[in-house]
């Protein structure tokens, strides 16, 4: 969760952080939620926390069926 993901985004792919994307090289944002309040999307980030990697590839490819890097859209 952030409330600037083209700053998280650049954190992500600079590795200024440990966790998956520095451990897996994993740098394209290929999907994303907007909610609109921190409650609101800590509680979808924890659902989502707890599902299988297959239900996660299906809600990426209903949306971002080429898993486009969507970072690119944001940046201008």
């Amino acid at each position: 969760m952030t409330n600037d993901l083209v700053r998280r985004v650049s954190e992500h792919s600079q590795e200024v952080t440990e966790g998956f994307s520095k451990k897996y090289k994993s740098h394209r944002l290929v999907w994303y939620e907007v909610h609109d309040n921190p409650e609101a999307a800590i509680q979808r980030e924890k659902q989502i926390k707890k599902w299988e990697r297959a239900w996660k590839t299906r809600e990426i490819e209903k949306k971002n069926p080429y898993w486009k890097d969507l970072s690119e859209d944001l940046n201008g």
